[in-house]
């Protein structure tokens, strides 16, 4: 399971996010830190800190700054 995530990850890497206008306000991106937050605790902890990060990734956040936010 977690090398089918960290396939999934690497492939929006390439394909996907070369495509878009840098848009994350965190550091590192919410893509690098999924990336990281799999290989670092494993698919089910890992694809759940992604997913809350993911989640608090949107233009209505009450941050409005770009924040540092690496994985814990």
């Amino acid at each position: 399971m977690k090398w089918l995530l960290l396939k999934l990850i690497r492939s929006y890497q390439r394909n996907i996010s070369p495509l878009r206008p840098p848009c994350c306000r965190f550091i590192p991106t919410c893509s690098a830190y999924a990336l990281e937050a799999v290989e670092k605790y494993g698919a089910l902890k890992g694809g759940w800190l992604a997913l809350r990060r993911i989640l608090r990734c949107h233009p209505f956040h009450r941050q409005r700054s770009i924040q540092y936010d690496p994985v814990p």
